[in-house]
C-alpha cells in the first residue's frame, strides 16, 4: 500500500499535464500589478519590500513617507527575479534611514497598486514594551488547501480576508493587527508539496505546485505587506513532494527550496552591526554579517530583541533535507562546510544583554516535542549552542500543534524553573492550520508544561521589559488565551558564554 500511494504520488511528476486543473489565480490585466507583498526587517532603520509581478521589472520602485498625501521618498532596485516553473518575477526594493518606530506610508510604483503602511522598527536598546507572533506550519486554504466554517459577519476589515474562505489563524492576525509589530515564521509555508491530496490535480502536479504558492501567498499578503514578517526553511519548502529519494523528478523550479530563495532571499538580514561598547562584540557581529546566509540562517535586533533564524533542514551533520538527510529531500548545502556553525558561533557571542536583554532563536523542527521522538540531529547540533550561550526562549514548529516546555537542557529541566533559569525555554508554535491538519498531543515528557491540539493555535511572546517575557497561546478562531506563562531572567551578566 505504501508503495502504491508513493507510485501515485510520483504519477503527476512523469505523467504529459494533459488535464490541466491546477487552481491560478486570475492574471491581472495590468501585469505591473503587486501581488503577494511582504515586509521585512533588513537592517537598523530598515524594511524591504517585496511583492510580485506577472512579468519583469526593469526598475521595481517604492515611493513612500510619513504622510499617506505625501510620499516624498522612492527607493529603487534592479531585483525582479524568476525560476524554471514560475509565473511571477520576485521583485525587492529596500528602505533605508527610517526613523525608528514611526508609520510610514508606501506605495508599490505601478499604475495599478494602493497606498498601504507600515511600522518602522524600532533601534537596539529601545526598552518599549513590544509583542511579536510566532506562527509556523500554515498553509494555503480553499480549493487546494482546507475550508473553516466561519461566521461570515465576524470578519475583520482590516486588512481584507476574502469572506468565502476564512482562515483562521490569518483572520485572527488581522483582527489584532495594532496589538503585535512583526511575525515571525520559521518554516512550512503555503504546502504546495501536497497538490496531491486534492484528486484535481492528479494530472497537472507542476502547476498545481505552482498555483498553491500563487494562492497562499496573495492570502497572506494583507499580513504581510502590513507587518514585518520574517521566514526561515521548512521541510515543505524543499521540493515539489516529499516522497524520499524523488526530488530527482521534480522540475527544475520545484526542488532545492528554489522558490523560498527566490521569495525571501533579496529581503531578509544578514546580521545587524552590533551598538555595544564592547570591540569584541562589533567584532563578532561582522564577522557574522559575512557568515550569514539569508533566507536560511540569519539575524536582526529590535528594542529588546536579538533574535537569530536557524536552518533545521540543512548545513550541517546529518540534516535531515540535506543530501544523504534522513528526509531523503538531498538539498543544499547552501553555504560553506561549517558555515552556519561559524555564523551562530560569531552571531550569538556578540549579543550584549545591557543592549538587548532577550535573546531568541527560531527553526522549523523541535528536538522537545510531545506525542513523538524530535528532531535528535537537531538537538545534537544546536542545543549545546543556545546553552553555551544563554539563548531564553527558542520558537519551533513542524509538529502541528502547540507546546511549551519548562526551561530545559539535556532532558534535564533547569531547578529554577521560569525563575531565572540557566536552560533555555521551548515552545512548539505549529497549529496554525494546514491541509495536513493538526497532530495529536500524543504521550506527555517531563518538561512539557501545555500541549493542545484541539483547535488551531498560534503563539504572541510579549516582551514586558528587560527582565519579564509572556508567552501567550491564542485560539485562532476566538482570540481565547489558552495558556499563558512568564519568564523571569535577571539579565545579570552582560555577556553570556558557558
Amino acid at each position: 500500500m505504501v508503495h502504491l500511494f508513493a507510485s501515485v504520488k510520483r504519477l503527476p511528476v512523469l505523467a504529459a499535464c494533459a488535464f490541466a486543473a491546477a487552481s491560478y489565480p486570475p492574471i491581472p490585466a495590468d501585469l505591473t500589478t503587486p501581488v503577494q507583498q511582504r515586509l521585512a526587517i533588513n537592517g537598523p532603520n530598515a524594511i524591504s519590500i517585496g511583492w510580485n509581478t506577472y512579468e519583469k521589472l526593469d526598475q521595481p520602485c517604492v515611493q513612500y513617507g510619513t504622510s499617506s498625501y505625501a510620499l516624498t521618498s522612492e527607493a529603487c532596485s534592479t531585483s525582479s527575479v524568476t525560476y524554471a516553473t514560475s509565473r511571477t518575477y520576485s521583485n525587492a526594493v529596500t528602505l533605508t534611514d527610517l526613523s525608528p518606530a514611526t508609520t510610514y506610508y508606501y506605495k508599490i510604483v505601478s499604475t495599478n497598486s494602493s497606498v498601504e503602511h507600515f511600522f518602522s522598527p524600532r533601534v537596539a536598546g529601545d526598552t518599549t514594551p513590544f509583542a511579536m507572533n510566532a506562527v509556523i506550519d500554515m498553509g494555503v486554504y480553499g480549493a487546494d488547501g482546507y475550508t473553516i466554517g466561519m461566521d461570515e459577519t465576524k470578519r475583520d476589515t482590516i486588512p481584507t480576508i476574502d469572506p468565502s474562505l476564512n482562515h483562521t489563524t490569518i483572520s485572527q492576525l488581522a483582527n489584532t493587527v495594532d496589538d503585535y509589530e512583526f511575525i515571525v515564521h520559521p518554516g512550512d509555508f503555503a504546502y504546495a508539496d501536497d497538490w496531491y491530496l486534492k484528486p484535481k490535480n492528479i494530472l497537472d502536479g507542476e502547476d498545481a505546485f505552482q498555483a498553491i504558492l500563487e494562492q497562499f501567498y496573495d492570502q497572506l499578503s494583507p499580513i504581510s505587506g502590513r507587518k514585518a514578517y520574517m521566514a526561515s526553511p521548512g521541510n515543505h519548502e524543499a521540493a515539489c513532494q516529499e516522497t524520499p529519494h524523488t526530488t530527482e523528478l521534480c522540475p527544475a523550479g520545484q526542488k532545492n527550496f528554489t522558490d523560498f530563495m527566490t521569495r525571501f532571499g533579496a529581503t531578509m538580514a544578514t546580521a545587524f552591526p552590533s551598538t555595544s561598547a564592547a570591540e569584541t562584540a562589533r567584532i563578532n557581529a561582522n564577522k557574522a554579517q559575512v557568515l550569514a546566509k539569508p533566507p536560511f540562517w540569519y539575524s536582526f535586533e529590535y528594542g529588546m530583541l536579538h533574535f537569530v533564524m536557524l536552518d533545521t533542514e540543512t548545513d550541517y551533520d546529518d540534516a535531515p533535507d540535506g543530501p544523504g538527510g534522513s528526509a531523503g529531500l538531498d538539498s543544499g548545502p547552501f553555504g560553506t562546510p561549517n558555515q552556519q556553525r561559524e555564523f551562530l558561533e560569531a552571531d550569538l557571542a556578540s549579543v550584549d544583554r545591557s543592549v538587548t536583554p532577550w535573546l531568541l532563536v527560531g527553526g522549523h523542527r523541535p528536538w522537545y516535542t510531545t506525542g513523538g521522538n524530535g528532531c535528535t540531529e537537531c538537538g545534537a547540533f544546536f542545543e549545546p549552542l543556545l546553552y553555551k550561550y544563554g539563548v531564553d526562549l527558542a520558537i519551533l514548529g513542524h509538529v502541528h500543534n502547540s507546546q511549551r516546555f519548562q526551561p530545559v537542557y539535556n532532558n534535564t529541566v533547569d531547578p529554577n524553573g521560569m525563575d531565572d533559569p540557566a536552560f533555555p525555554m521551548y515552545i512548539v508554535a505549529g497549529g496554525a492550520g494546514n491541509i495536513e491538519g493538526l497532530s495529536a498531543v500524543g504521550s506527555n515528557v517531563s518538561s512539557n508544561a501545555f500541549a493542545y491540539a484541539d483547535d488551531f493555535s498560534y503563539a504572541k511572546i510579549s516582551f514586558l521589559d528587560a527582565n519579564r517575557l509572556r508567552v501567550d497561546f491564542i485560539r485562532s478562531a476566538t482570540g481565547e488565551v489558552l495558556d499563558t506563562s512568564v519568564l523571569y531572567k535577571s539579565h545579570s551578566q552582560r555577556f553570556v558564554v558557558r
